[in-house]
């Protein structure tokens, strides 16, 4: 069985975890699959949004698979650690808008994985948190640092000491989600939502993303400088001409990502 399924539809790709029967949990197979796929997405020009859901109905991922776990020694365990966090920061670095798409328990890596998106949606039934205080472990795959820089220090602390698992209206309260849809509602919701990203220019998208990103971890100043070069980098573009000439003919621009 493939256990991450990569399915493009127009521009978007959907990455699917696909071990249903294990709540999707990440095995070291997983997790060099997933890799993978990360990358063939980033050298993808056709590819403009990125959707990363769990198959089955019940979870997104619950994390590491604790029953491999047990059979590894130390230093596979640190193996594994280091490639899951490894992995998370290749979603985090994509080009593209990437949305995670909660369908059920997110825990642990799970929660580590949405965390490493830009937009996550969850059905109202989610259940989500970073659970690893529970098992004598911390998050190991960017909870730690991900988590605070959205929801802030303090709440962050709490929800990672305490272990807390979250309902999808707490998560939302928190300032995680962006949104949450009744379960049988959510693939098409997350789609009109991606075709918010799509009516937009490819090119401009990816120098926004990036200039928020990356601002954000450097001085204004430092950030005022990055974004004036994304800004550069789409001003040579067919696209910027095309929505130029749009406007003037009072239609919607068709961008080419050119």
């Amino acid at each position: 069985m493939n256990v991450v399924l990569l399915e493009q539809k127009q521009h978007v790709a959907y990455v699917t975890l696909n071990r249903p029967e294990m709540m999707n949990a990440f095995n070291y197979d997983m997790l060099l699959k997933l890799e993978q796929v990360v990358e063939s997405i980033r050298i993808n020009p056709d590819i403009r949004v990125v959707v990363f859901t769990g198959a089955g109905e019940r979870a997104f991922s619950v994390g590491a698979d604790l029953k491999e776990r047990k059979t590894l020694t130390e230093q596979q365990v640190k193996r594994n650690v280091y490639k899951i966090g490894e992995v998370f920061s290749a979603i985090d670095d994509l080009p593209q808008p990437t949305i995670a798409m909660i369908n059920g328990y997110a825990f642990g890596g799970g929660m580590e994985l949405a965390l490493a998106c830009d937009f996550r949606f969850a059905s109202k039934q989610a259940l989500m948190g970073l659970t690893e205080t529970s098992l004598g472990i911390i998050p190991g795959a960017g909870g730690t640092q991900r988590l605070p820089r959205i929801v802030g220090e303090a709440k962050a602390l709490e929800l990672i000491l305490t272990a807390k698992k979250m309902t999808a209206e707490e998560a939302y309260s928190y300032g995680l989600l962006t949104g949450i849809i009744e379960g049988h509602e959510l693939s098409d919701q997350v789609d009109v939502f991606v075709q918010r990203l799509l009516a937009n220019g490819p090119i401009a998208v990816q120098q926004a993303k990036f200039a928020v990103k990356h601002g954000m971890q450097v001085d204004l100043q430092t950030g005022l400088h990055l974004e004036r070069k994304a800004y550069e980098i789409t001003i040579p573009t067919e696209d910027r001409v095309e929505a130029l000439r749009a406007f003037a003919e009072k239609r919607k621009p068709v961008f080419q990502g050119k």
